[in-house]
């Protein structure tokens, strides 16, 4: 088994940030890329990260028919950035209803 280069880590640490706070780019850069897609931390990353932006935006949409509930559009970013520092440090991250969906559909 290779052993991966400090610098490789911390490139996959990175980009595992990345794919969370600038979701979707992030998680396209990542899945357009040859040598970042085949690794299924990254991927998994990836693959959460645009789910979570499409909910995201879709629900910034409804909510922001009104302009009190425009108001509050803003707080599902807040758990983008809470997983970005979690990803960063190594942990697994499971977003409840997107990562079962993701994987029911084989996306990694």
């Amino acid at each position: 088994m290779a052993t991966q280069s400090p610098s490789s880590d911390s490139n996959a640490k990175l980009m595992s940030l990345l794919a969370y706070l600038i979701a979707p780019v992030g998680g396209i850069i990542i899945l357009l890329s040859d040598n970042m897609k085949n690794d299924p931390v990254l991927r998994k990353h990836a693959v959460q990260s645009i789910a979570y932006a499409v909910v995201e935006f879709v629900l910034a949409i409804i909510l922001t028919v009104t302009v009190i509930l425009a108001c509050v559009a803003w707080v599902p970013y807040i758990p983008l950035i809470i997983w970005a520092i979690q990803a960063y440090q190594g942990k697994e991250i499971n977003i409840p209803v997107v990562t079962d969906f993701c994987k029911k559909q084989g996306w990694f």
